[in-house]
Formats: C-alpha cells, structure tokens, sequence
C-alpha cells in the first residue's frame, strides 16, 4: 500500500505563496497516487469553499484554481475543521467536492494505523 500524506495548512490568501507551496506538496503526493489530505484549519477553512482560492501568489507561481483542479482530478481530500469554519459563519452548501467538515478524530481514523507523511504550513 502507497503511505498516505496529510498536509495541514492553517494560512489562507493572507499568505498566498505559503497556501502555493501547500498546495504543490499535496498536488505532488496526490498525482504520485498517495491517498492525500489537507487538513485545513483557522483562515485555511475559507480556501475549502468554491470560488475563494483564485489568483497567482508570485510571479512564476502556478494559478491556485489550476492546483486545486489537479489536487481534485488526483483524488485529493479535504478535511475542514468544523470548528474553525463555523466560527467564521461560513455556508457548508459551498464546499468544495471532496471537501467535508472533519476535526481532528476523523482526521486520526483517516490516517489509521499504517501513519502517513506529514507536512505542516
């Protein structure tokens, strides 16, 4: 069986290019063909609902809606942390697909007893 990787991201557009270099570990693990996660939390829940993650971080820097159009087409997922997101009054009808509210026990049960590669930003 492939590793899993989880990637847990608590930054949103506030800090572009650190959501970009997120969003390239997972697209990388993902089209590897690892199961992979982003855990996203604090501001990152918003990046979880459709139409917020667009623009370009940086010169050079790949378009975030092409990332997560490939994060998708790979099989990637989401874990939104619930708490998180309701504290910022957010509409669950505008989730992204394989985006769910998920806290920190599903994220354990996900990851199971074989672990997984971590990554944090």
């Amino acid at each position: 069986m492939t590793q899993k990787a989880v990637i847990s991201l608590t930054t949103g557009l506030e800090d572009a290019e650190r959501v970009t270099v997120a969003f390239l570990v997972a697209v990388g693990a993902a089209e590897q063909g690892r199961p992979t996660l982003m855990f996203l939390t604090k501001e990152a829940v918003r990046l979880a609902l459709d139409g917020v993650a667009t623009g370009v971080a940086c010169e050079g820097c790949p378009p975030l809606p092409d990332l997560l159009r490939r994060f998708a087409n790979a099989g990637g997922r989401y874990y939104v942390c619930p708490i998180c997101f309701d504290a910022r009054q957010l509409g669950k009808g505008d989730l992204l697909a394989g985006a769910e509210l998920n806290g920190t026990v599903p994220l354990w049960q996900w990851i199971g007893d074989d672990g997984a590669t971590t990554f944090s930003y």
